[in-house]
């Protein structure tokens, strides 16, 4: 007897969170079907054209892109990543103690020198 209101116990905590996702995809569902209920149903040429640069492509979709975007994506995701590092070594410095310090330093010290190394290169000047 003590198991069933054990399992019975644990399945009423559910309930709210079952009413939350019922409300939830009910009222994402009405939405929805008034969007499209009220929504116009008449799409002009100017409506169907591109529109996520305005005009109409120059070249084959398939065109190679310049090797510069790649190198300030890839500088992008390594200043993210070192922010991503320098929050939590931020937290918990007085925990890492001196070893951690200078871990840091000479990490940042790598990503200063890439960096000055690809300014230095001219990597990052546009033509």
């Amino acid at each position: 007897m003590g198991a069933d209101t054990v399992d019975m116990g644990l399945l009423q905590e559910y309930v709210p969170i079952l009413i939350f996702l019922f409300i939830a995809v009910g009222f994402s569902a009405l939405l929805i079907f008034l969007g499209w209920l009220r929504g116009p149903k008449r799409p002009d040429a100017e409506k169907l054209s591109p529109y996520e640069c305005g005009f109409e492509p120059f070249e084959a979709p398939r065109s190679r892109f310049n090797v510069r975007y790649y190198l300030v994506a890839i500088l992008f995701i390594i200043f993210d990543l070192e922010v991503a590092f320098l929050f939590p070594w931020s937290i918990s410095l007085s925990e890492v103690g001196l070893f951690g310090f200078w871990s840091m330093i000479i990490f940042l010290g790598i990503l200063t020198a890439g960096f000055a190394y690809e300014w230095k290169k001219g990597a990052l000047d546009w033509e």
